[in-house]
Parts: C-alpha cells; sequence; structure tokens
C-alpha cells in the first residue's frame, strides 16, 4: 500500500524518524511520497535522512498558499524570478522530485493575502505545464477559484491530485473533469465527514489515491494525536466498506493509481 502524501520532513518526525519508518513498512507501505517546502532549509536536510533511510520515497516541492506572503513582490513586479528559481534549485536538491506540490489557495486561515495566493498558485501551475510534472492541490474554502486557475493555466494539459480531500461530489466531479486524481485521508473516518465519503464513492478507482498528511489528521482510533504513514491502512479500510469493496481491492487500485500518476 502507498501513503500518497506525508510530511516525513516535518519536525515532529526529527526524534524518531526511524521508528516511524520501521512501522510504516511493518504495516505494509510499499512507496511514500513526501511533501517539502522549497523555502523551509530544515526540511531539506531532514530529507537527506529519509531518502538514507526509506530509498522508495518520492518527493514534492512547492509553495504552500500559507507560505505564497514569501514572494508578495510579484504583485509589483510580474517579472520577479524568485519563485521559479526556488523551485527550479528544489526540483535539484533531492531526488526524485516527482510534482509540484502542495500548492493551491486557503480562504480559511488567509495567512496570505489571496490576491499573492493567487498569484503565486498561477505562476506555481505554469511552472509544472513547462516541465511536464503533475500537481498536488491544497484547496480550503476557495474552490471557484482553485478550479478557475487550473482551467486557465494547467490548459487542460497539467494532471495532478487534489489531496486531503474535503469536499463535497461537485467538487469530486469538477476534479475528474479536469483530469485529476483524488486523494482521501484520515478526514475520510471521522464521524460528520458524510459529504467526504459521499464523494469518495463517487471517484473511480483509478483514480482514487490514500494518504495520511502525516503529522496532521489522524485517523480514528488514533485522532488528537501524532499521525504516521503506517495508519494509511486505516483509510484504506473505511473506505473500502465505505465503497462496499474489499480492503485488498482498494490497496491494489490506488497503489496502481500512484504509480500511474506520479511514474
Amino acid at each position: 500500500m502507498v501513503d500518497s502524501h506525508c510530511h516525513l520532513a516535518d519536525q515532529s518526525f526529527t526524534r524518531d524518524l526511524d521508528e516511524v519508518v520501521t512501522r510504516a513498512r511493518f504495516a505494509g507501505v510499499t512507496d511514500a511520497l513526501c511533501i517539502l517546502d522549497p523555502t523551509a532549509d530544515d526540511e531539506w536536510v531532514q530529507a537527506e535522512q529519509v531518502a538514507s533511510l526509506w530509498p522508495v520515497v518520492r518527493y514534492t516541492a512547492g509553495v504552500h498558499p500559507h507560505h505564497a506572503g514569501k514572494f508578495s513582490a510579484l504583485l509589483d513586479d510580474p517579472n520577479d524570478q524568485l519563485l521559479e528559481r526556488t523551485l527550479t534549485r528544489a526540483l535539484g536538491a533531492v531526488s526524485p522530485v516527482c510534482a509540484i506540490g502542495e500548492i493551491g489557495l486557503d480562504y480559511h486561515y488567509d495567512f496570505a493575502p489571496r490576491d499573492i495566493q493567487c498569484e503565486v498558485f498561477r505562476r506555481q501551475v505554469r511552472f509544472a505545464r513547462e516541465r511536464d510534472l503533475p500537481v498536488v492541490i491544497h484547496t480550503r474554502e476557495a474552490d471557484a477559484d482553485t478550479v478557475e486557475i487550473l482551467e486557465t493555466e494547467g490548459q487542460r494539459s497539467v494532471t495532478g491530485v487534489f489531496h486531503c480531500f474535503t469536499g463535497d461530489t461537485e467538487l469530486a466531479r469538477q476534479a475528474l473533469d479536469l483530469g485529476f486524481f483524488v486523494s482521501f485521508s484520515g478526514i475520510v473516518t471521522f464521524r460528520r465527514a458524510d459529504n467526504v465519503r459521499d464523494a469518495a464513492r463517487l471517484v473511480p478507482a483509478d483514480r482514487l489515491l490514500v494518504e495520511t498528511d502525516a503529522p496532521y489528521l489522524a485517523p480514528v482510533p488514533h485522532r488528537g494525536g501524532r499521525n504516521e504513514p503506517a495508519y494509511v491502512s486505516r483509510v484504506i479500510d473505511v473506505l473500502a466498506e465505505t465503497r462496499h469493496e474489499t480492503s485488498r481491492g482498494v490497496e491494489e487500485s490506488t497503489t496502481a493509481a500512484y504509480h500511474a500518476l506520479f511514474g
């Protein structure tokens, strides 16, 4: 089975990263995608340790909407290339970086002004399109703008995944219409997440992914604690129940979908 989105370079794993990797392997996790922030030097240092402990791990690099404010100069100077230089440097810093992400919009916290979030998102989708790389999408309370930017900048040639899906069936349909995959996290196990389970029933098997988003959003019965890749099996079990499939079937289809998207 695969954890298609985790933050193993996060500082919450610094002290026991080797044990986290051991538990993941023991649980049957064969592959994982580690999300990296190209503006955070400490993550790149820890990514080297991740690579040495778990060589199968692949990586993404992208500026999260929470950090878009670091590139506010783009609004004053459209020719500013700091963002592109940052991403280009990240692509060569750890191997293999196989996607741009996580990127997108977050209108819930608004840690960065919405206009700069949109500009940074647009530039990163364009960057991915020019390099034929998939994108990992974060969207929260910004679905209309997220879809519009993917349509205009992606030009129907950029694919990727809506990670940690929290939307409804309409957003799932829009993501699928754009050619995207849809990934479900521990949220699918939460009692009040009926809308997420409804969407999970809609997604075809060849576009379905599973993730932990570790260290965040631990599934029931681990909710409230630190999440880790080993817990992806719980997400698979609940998806199987929701979709009236076997856990083995969901495990096999999501693993195949992961390799289809990320190579």
